[in-house]
């Protein structure tokens, strides 16, 4: 019995959002030289506002325009309760602002707009009620492992701080990269930040005349195409299957889900459709496979809610 506060497990996800037109954080994340700088504000933020990172992991950092959205999984009830008090209170926003204003070298920074969210529910409607968010972040379960990209920056920084053990010089807000050239450079005109410009090597596809970059699908992605995409969802499925033989949407198994969660209705047959494709394809799993599926199965229009075509009340 005295190890069972040990087994406690949960996962929720954190949309961050800078309201200043200056600073694009998604675009920022995505160059390489920049990303250090962002993953160790995250982290010294965390550890900040909690008192420390035991309990707490960043499984991965996903860019969805215009928010940055951090999936955590906690493996301590009592760090997740800190957690909940010091977002609640806004002392993860002043920690994170603060950072982050640090590893970007910038004389200021307007407030940070945050959202934290747990499977459907957003908690920041009912954070006062603590034991409801736990509960919530208890259930949604973390469904994979740290992604490799977080990987390679926990080893970015530990390397880091040896070196700063070592030398004195290397402790410099920038240290994890050099100084940014996004930031000091003259701002090219097609970057909605004004600071930086995605990877010239990062794919793109085309949709209605229009280019959009390939990248994984999102936690919001993943709910809007649950909501909206009604009884489609089989064919939405057999068309991603013929598109990536992907072993979990094998024409019985997508029969099965039906059954399985017929109680539950189409949003959670949708849910755990998506979710399974997820899962099985990791870093295949990419909007432009989905826009194609939903493209085939004539979802124009949901297609266009998740490229952000539609105009909508939005995330914060």
């Amino acid at each position: 019995m005295g190890d069972s506060m040990d087994m406690w497990v949960g996962s929720a996800y954190l949309f961050v959002q800078a309201t200043s037109k200056k600073v694009f954080l998604p675009t920022l994340y995505r160059n390489p030289e920049q990303r250090p700088c962002i993953f160790k504000a995250l982290k010294l933020a965390f550890a900040d506002s909690t008192g420390g990172l035991n309990g707490l992991d960043i499984l991965k950092v996903h860019c969805s325009d215009p928010h940055l959205i951090i999936q955590l999984k906690f493996c301590k009830e009592e760090n997740c309760r800190r957690f909940l008090q010091s977002y609640h209170q806004g002392d993860l926003q002043d920690a994170l602002q603060r950072h982050l204003k640090v590893s970007l070298s910038l004389a200021s920074l307007e407030p940070l707009k945050m959202k934290l969210k747990a499977g459907a529910e957003t908690l920041d409607s009912m954070i006062l009620e603590v034991e409801r968010c736990l509960e919530c972040i208890s259930r949604e379960k973390p469904d994979h492992l740290r992604d490799e990209e977080i990987a390679e920056l926990e080893e970015s920084l530990k390397i880091l701080n040896c070196q700063e053990s070592t030398c004195p010089l290397l402790k410099s807000p920038l240290s994890l990269g050099s100084s940014p050239p996004a930031l000091n450079s003259p701002p090219p005109s097609s970057s909605p930040s004004g600071l930086s410009k995605p990877l010239l090597q990062q794919p793109t596809f085309t949709f209605q005349g229009q280019q959009f970059a390939d990248r994984r699908i999102t936690p919001d992605d993943h709910q809007k195409f649950a909501k909206l995409v009604s009884k489609k969802w089989k064919q939405v499925g057999r068309s991603l299957y013929v598109q990536s033989k992907c072993r979990a949407l094998r024409d019985p198994l997508i029969d099965n889900l039906a059954i399985e969660y017929e109680r539950e209705g189409l949003y959670e047959q949708a849910y755990q459709l998506l979710r399974r494709y997820i899962d099985s394809e990791g870093k295949k799993a990419t909007i432009q496979r989905l826009i194609t599926a939903l493209e085939d199965n004539g979802l124009i229009s949901l297609a266009e809610e998740l490229l952000g075509l539609h105009q909508s009340d939005g995330l914060l």
